[in-house]
């Protein structure tokens, strides 16, 4: 344990070191604020409140991080207003009837907004996107800042431009799943977009095919 001075200094640091700290949501934002915000995967965070449940999601997390998958934008338009999420949780379910699954978090507040419009566009993000990924993940007040998308053709859901492909939903049931929620939806309209290479997420970094 660190030693301080009476004055609430750490033994050792110099009294004005203070005045050069950066601010303390700028370190939280790099060192993030355990144990209340575990990174799993892009945008997606878990509560954990003790060393063991930390110890189980660092395993939990490790291990199926070696299962790459692709990496989303889950986008809708509630109350005149576009929101996304970046989600890599998301599957195909059947094709007759065409449903689609994703899994966000309790937590997530664009999700509030994808269940209040009942519908949603799913996007396939490219090579080369992964700032948008970052975007979408931020906690940013307005996520489309700088971002090109049009209305999709069949919900009005926006459709990012330079994605692999899109599927457009219209939400078919929603189930909890532990601290997510199981959104299944019915396929209204999908198709190939102009990128050629995925957009894939792997042991905790951004990779793509090439």
């Amino acid at each position: 344990m660190t030693s301080e001075t009476p004055e609430g200094i750490p033994a050792g640091m110099v009294e004005d070191a203070r005045a050069s700290w950066p601010p303390r949501e700028l370190i939280d934002s790099f060192l993030g604020s355990f144990p209340h915000d575990f990174e799993w995967r892009p945008g997606e965070t878990i509560e954990v409140d003790s060393e063991e449940a930390q110890a189980q999601a660092r395993l939990f997390r490790d291990v199926l991080g070696r299962y790459a998958s692709g990496v989303t934008v889950v986008t809708t338009v509630s109350g005149g207003i576009p929101t996304g999420m970046t989600c890599q949780s998301f599957t195909s379910v059947s094709l007759d009837p065409p449903l689609v699954a994703f899994l966000p978090t309790k937590q997530s507040r664009a999700f509030g907004s994808i269940q209040r419009a009942g519908t949603f566009c799913v996007n396939f993000l490219g090579r080369g996107q992964e700032a948008i990924s970052n975007q979408f993940a931020s906690r940013a007040d307005d996520k489309f800042d700088g971002i090109e998308w049009e209305p999709s053709a069949g919900t009005g859901s926006p459709r990012l431009a330079g994605t692999v492909g899109h599927v457009d939903c219209t939400v078919f049931a929603v189930h909890e799943a532990g601290d997510h929620y199981l959104v299944i939806g019915k396929v209204v309209d999908l198709a190939v977009d102009e990128a050629e290479e995925p957009l894939l997420y792997y042991r905790g970094a951004y990779r793509t095919t090439a």
